[in-house]
């Protein structure tokens, strides 16, 4: 009887091994909320919660970050006022009177969550803190963070500022396309010249735990918990995660990246007949399950060069992208061209 059930187990185990390769279970996170999004198509690869606002501490200086970046006044001279000095929580150690760049704060607010760097930066870009604030509720607006609501550059609690794990990490999504941006979150260590010792980031995701970090913010107060939001470039493929109130945040964020990088890779899909093509994450599995749809415009409303239809990309049914297709121009023939020719020269046609 042991004989036979050991049997029955071995063929059990063996017929798993040859089965095609499933997909690997989702990992869990002690994050309140959740979410990991591929940069460049803002697919939702995994999510928690990931639409109900919460307090967000310091990743709120990435909005404050970008607002002062897109403000091309990077170069100028910023005066510190005894207000920023004086902002509570972290802090690079500004002076009242003090005059340093823009761009050196920017690096400060970053890499070590400066609060008072936070409010400098405000009170120059936006002429005040509640200048400034009002700037970054519109560009949330206008990124579509609808589960946002700014009422302070730095992050520190009150009871109507928050935003939401998709809302961050669209925000991010934003922020990395701009250069700038990028450069400064995946810097590890920068030497402002008016400053004795160089900033070391405190994102240990960057500068200690994982080698394809490129960036991102931390964050942390007694009622928001731990927040994070890190970036991650593995094999061409870039993924944001965020995680709100997570205290295992380094561990999540890396058992994310890795379950995403193992399951999904950016794909080139292709529709044969029309030469188009869509470059899309997906799972092995869903390689089999993705098609395309060509609809044409109504000929009278086709134009040589211009657009006259599209490919809509399908996954399982659900559109994830449309591919227009335009109309292939003719070669003009030898007696077209030499009509056309002395109509230009006679200024009348001559049939």
């Amino acid at each position: 009887m042991f004989k036979r059930v050991l049997v029955v187990m071995i063929v059990i185990i063996l017929c798993a091994m040859l089965l095609p390769g499933q997909a690997a279970a989702k990992p869990g996170v002690s994050a309140d909320a959740a979410i990991l999004m591929e940069l460049s198509t803002g697919r939702i690869l995994y999510e928690k919660n990931a639409s109900d606002p919460k307090r967000i501490a310091s990743i709120t200086k990435i909005m404050t970050a970008i607002i002062a970046i897109e403000s091309g006044k990077m170069d100028e001279e910023v005066h510190v006022s005894k207000n920023a000095v004086y902002t509570e929580g972290s802090s690079i150690y500004l002076e009242e009177g003090e005059e340093i760049p823009l761009k050196d704060l920017v690096y400060g607010l970053m890499l070590r969550s400066g609060n008072d760097a936070a409010v400098a930066i405000a009170e120059h870009v936006g002429g005040s803190e509640e200048g400034f604030t009002h700037l970054m509720n519109e560009k949330a607006a206008w990124l579509g963070m609808q589960d946002s609501h700014f009422d302070n550059p730095h992050g520190l609690d009150t009871e109507t500022h928050q935003s939401s794990a998709y809302d961050m990490a669209l925000l991010t999504k934003y922020s990395m396309q701009n250069e700038t941006f990028r450069k400064i979150s995946g810097t590890k260590t920068y030497k402002a010249d008016s400053k004795l010792y160089a900033w070391g980031n405190k994102n240990k995701m960057l500068t200690r735990y994982y080698d394809y970090s490129t960036g991102g913010k931390t964050g942390y107060t007694k009622k928001a918990g731990r927040t994070l939001v890190s970036t991650a470039e593995k094999d061409g493929m870039e993924l944001v995660v965020v995680t709100i109130n997570d205290p295992d945040d380094w561990r999540d964020h890396m058992n994310l990246f890795e379950w995403g990088f193992d399951e999904y890779e950016l794909t080139k899909l292709k529709q044969s007949e029309t030469g188009t093509s869509l470059i899309y994450p997906l799972s092995e599995q869903e390689k089999k399950q993705a098609h395309t749809m060509t609809q044409l415009l109504k000929e009278d409303k086709q134009k040589e060069n211009q657009q006259i239809g599209a490919d809509v990309y399908y996954l399982n049914e659900k559109k994830i992208g449309t591919v227009p297709i335009f109309a292939v121009p003719q070669t003009p023939t030898l007696a077209g061209s030499t009509k056309q020719l002395f109509d230009e020269l006679a200024g009348v046609r001559l049939w």
